[in-house]
């Protein structure tokens, strides 16, 4: 495992020292964990924001909706 190092504020180093409090064996485990769930929940607003870009992009384009339809004719319900 690589080994960075960091600064935090003192709150911030306050609440990782309660990391048995929490259930993790040590700060680092708590700290991975915390950037695993920031990671996933820029991931997936990024998605969102995607999705709601195609989602306007579809609804303002008939020619796309066609296309879609005559795609999806055929296809079990």
């Amino acid at each position: 495992m690589l080994q960075s190092k960091f600064s935090v504020e003192e709150t911030q180093s306050q609440f990782l020292n309660n990391f048995k409090k929490y259930g993790f064996k040590d700060k680092s485990a708590m700290l991975r964990t915390a950037i695993e769930h920031f990671k996933n929940k820029l991931e997936n607003e990024s998605l969102k924001q995607s999705a709601d870009l195609y989602s306007e992009i579809y609804l303002e384009d008939d020619d796309l909706k066609e296309l879609t339809e005559a795609a999806a004719s055929g296809w079990p319900e």
